[in-house]
């Protein structure tokens, strides 16, 4: 037990905020974004009244921040190369917002070559399946990514992450793993990349655990590689092993969550009786849940433990019956629970716990159809008025 208690509260004490990949890396942007700087920095003052009038007039931006765009590219003279750009970025899905936000963001996209610079990495994330609006909507805010070298960087960190990302049939995966973070793919793939995906690999966290957790962490694996490692050993020290299955959820909940928020969550279990060391079978089980909201888990508490009246050791042993929906499964089944019970449909009366568990179709199999004379009642008594008889 000292042990457990010890172990618990290394957990609680020792969690911590994952700070930004690469943070102790100096940025260096290309030569266009050094040259841009340097001009600007020697031209501050200075106004630009014919890209200022292209910006406000021909693209619709507001009046100061076309006036931070145009003063940031004061030494410009010509809106030739914005007014190819612009075109360009229109073609390819761009909104007016898109183009505004980008270029608020990195003003010297709009004097990139097209042919050179901003068409060739277009096309490569177009590859990945991010087109259209998605893209506008992608780079509008992660514009820096048209700063990075196409051969030194962007290539070679896509071809690394590509060997780890297990495709879905959405197609939508790159695009939320660069709109969670962009960092994937912004520095050279030996400087964390690489080593991160290694250390994970050495954990047991491989094959499609290792893709679900790029999609859903992408900033652990570009993360400084001693804050990944502690995030593991404390894990392990609270009896995770490498080939748990359940390993690489609780890395999901440690680095996502707050040590405050893990803290509360832990104390608001305690207060309905459960010990500490419950607790942490809990957490081991289920570290999902300790994503969810403290009203979720307080609401699930109340109605198992006092309305379903189950016993304290059965959530500890299926902690994740507290990770179903309220409204759309856990109340619904309780009604047809009742009800299986009340006209004793069935020889021996079935455990909630164990309904809750089952599949939509086995559960409607099991404790619906089956009963021809009842089925219209039970149908009524789990989805009410929302069900059509005549739905599937």
């Amino acid at each position: 037990m000292i042990s457990i208690q010890l172990r618990f509260r290394s957990l609680s004490t020792h969690l911590h905020h994952l700070t930004g990949p690469f943070s102790s890396f100096h940025i260096s942007l290309s030569s266009l974004s050094q040259v841009v700087t340097k001009k600007s920095a020697q031209n501050a003052n200075q106004e630009n009244p014919v890209l200022l009038n292209y910006l406000i007039n021909t693209l619709g931006f507001p009046k100061p921040k076309a006036l931070t765009i145009s003063g940031r590219l004061s030494w410009v003279t010509s809106v030739e190369k914005p007014k190819l750009a612009v075109h360009f970025f229109k073609s390819v899905g761009f909104t007016d917002a898109h183009i505004q936000s980008a270029a608020c963001t990195v003003p010297q996209i709009l004097l990139a070559d097209v042919e050179k610079i901003l068409k060739p990495k277009i096309q490569l994330l177009q590859e990945l399946g991010i087109t259209g609006s998605d893209l506008g909507r992608l780079l509008s805010t992660k514009t820096i990514l048209l700063t990075r070298s196409l051969d030194k960087i962007l290539k070679p960190s896509i071809e690394v992450l590509n060997n780890v990302l297990i495709k879905s049939t959405d197609n939508g995966d790159w695009f939320r793993v660069l709109l969670r973070c962009d960092w994937v793919i912004y520095g050279s793939p030996h400087l964390r990349l690489l080593p991160n995906i290694s250390y994970l690999q050495s954990v047991g966290i491989v094959g499609s655990q290792l893709s679900s957790l790029l999609k859903r962490q992408p900033h652990l694996f570009v993360t400084h590689g001693s804050k990944l490692k502690k995030l593991v050993s404390e894990l392990m020290d609270i009896g995770f092993s490498t080939d748990s299955r359940m390993l690489v959820h609780g890395l999901h909940t440690l680095s996502c969550m707050s040590q405050e928020s893990i803290s509360r969550k832990l104390l608001l279990i305690q207060s309905f009786g459960f010990s500490k060391s419950e607790c942490m079978v809990m957490f081991k089980r289920a570290p999902c849940l300790f994503r969810g909201s403290e009203k979720k888990i307080r609401l699930g508490l109340e109605f198992f433990l006092e309305t379903v009246k189950l016993e304290k050791s059965i959530l500890v042993q299926r902690p994740t019956l507290l990770m179903f929906s309220m409204k759309e499964r856990v109340i619904p089944r309780y009604q047809v629970f009742q009800l299986v019970k009340s006209k004793k449909l069935m020889k021996k009366d079935p455990k909630f716990y164990d309904m809750m568990c089952l599949t939509e179709h086995n559960f409607l199999e099991k404790y619906v159809s089956r009963f021809t004379e009842n089925a219209e009642e039970l149908l009524i008594a789990y989805k009410g008025h929302r069900l059509d008889l005549g739905e599937e």
